[in-house]
């Protein structure tokens, strides 16, 4: 790159932070480098992960509210601290000369001097007819998140991953009446059985074929073998893919999650990546946190961030002035 080009990538970037990602992670980073009277530019593709879910649960102060409502207040006290919002996806992030440069799918392109990243996940279900529509309503994921609406009901649990059997541990503190269908992790060791069966966990091994209902609620399962179970509501496990393939150049340090959950980035307790300008939170990082745990993620991502600046603006100082003083 020569001339203007050059010129253009050596001037201090537009933004202090840009942050990808514009739900409950995000903003909550978003509002607090606000706070700090960073200009911070928000990057939203609009498909939070609970999108799907009309209410959302154990989330002190907000007990109810909607997803979208969350959303909406986040970006109306975010914006009231200065931070601007762009609608789309980044295709890819990059190291540039005096920071970091994002690019849209649009071609638009944006540089700043620190990234967070908190895109999310995508929950990849089961193919299994009637299952992906009632996702959220009648197919939950999460007892924290779903429990206390479908307690003491005859709840089911579609075991996906060894992990299904933790969770099927869980959805019993719920309700007394639990049935776990196995058989997508083929036998379950005696010694595990033996432990649900104590607690009256149902264990049926004939493969589900088919997830039946009414609307968006289950009524039941039909396996393998022609038998319908009824069931009031199934507790399911997808296979989460974070939304991170945009940073995927800037070579940031990955490990591998128990249960086969895949591979996610790794930060330290502040939500900084393996790079210096790099801070990632929520869901992308950590597909177990619910909201109030992305909130709190979000929010100390957001400091640390501005933390670094701090620094980063203090040593340019001082660098400024001993040239100044040498001249």
């Amino acid at each position: 790159m020569t001339g203007d080009g050059m010129k253009a990538e050596q001037r201090e970037p537009e933004w202090d932070a840009i942050v990808v990602g514009g739900s409950a992670a995000g903003l909550s980073a978003a509002l607090m480098l606000g706070r700090a009277r960073r200009r911070v530019l928000v990057v939203d593709a609009g498909s939070p992960r609970n999108r799907f879910a009309a209410h959302m649960h154990g989330v002190l102060g907000q007990e109810g509210v909607s997803p979208t409502a969350l959303v909406e207040t986040g970006r109306r006290e975010a914006a009231g601290y200065g931070v601007q919002f762009v609608d789309g996806t980044v295709r890819v992030a990059e190291d540039g000369v005096a920071g970091l440069r994002v690019t849209l799918e649009s071609g638009e392109t944006h540089a700043c001097r620190a990234l967070v990243v908190a895109t999310g996940i995508s929950d990849e279900l089961p193919e299994l007819p009637g299952l992906a529509e009632r996702w959220g309503t009648g197919v939950l994921h999460c007892p924290y998140c779903h429990g206390w609406e479908v307690r003491d009901r005859h709840l089911g649990v579609l075991a996906t991953s060894p992990a299904s059997l933790h969770q099927v541990q869980m959805v019993r503190q719920w309700s007394e009446r639990v049935t776990l269908f196995a058989a997508r992790i083929g036998e379950v060791d005696p010694q595990v059985s033996a432990r649900l069966r104590a607690r009256g966990v149902e264990i049926v091994n004939a493969e589900v074929v088919e997830v039946l209902g009414d609307g968006d609620q289950v009524t039941g399962v039909r396996t393998a073998d022609g038998a319908v179970v009824e069931v009031d509501a199934i507790f399911t496990m997808g296979t989460p893919h974070p939304h991170d393939v945009f940073v995927a150049g800037l070579g940031l340090d990955r490990a591998e999650l128990p249960f086969g959950a895949g591979s996610f980035l790794t930060v330290d307790q502040m939500g900084k990546t393996s790079h210096d300008r790099v801070w990632a939170a929520g869901n992308v990082v950590n597909p177990m946190a619910n909201v109030p745990m992305s909130i709190g993620a979000g929010a100390m991502a957001g400091s640390a961030v501005n933390g670094a600046l701090v620094e980063a603006d203090f040593a340019a100082a001082e660098a400024a002035q001993a040239l100044e003083v040498r001249a």
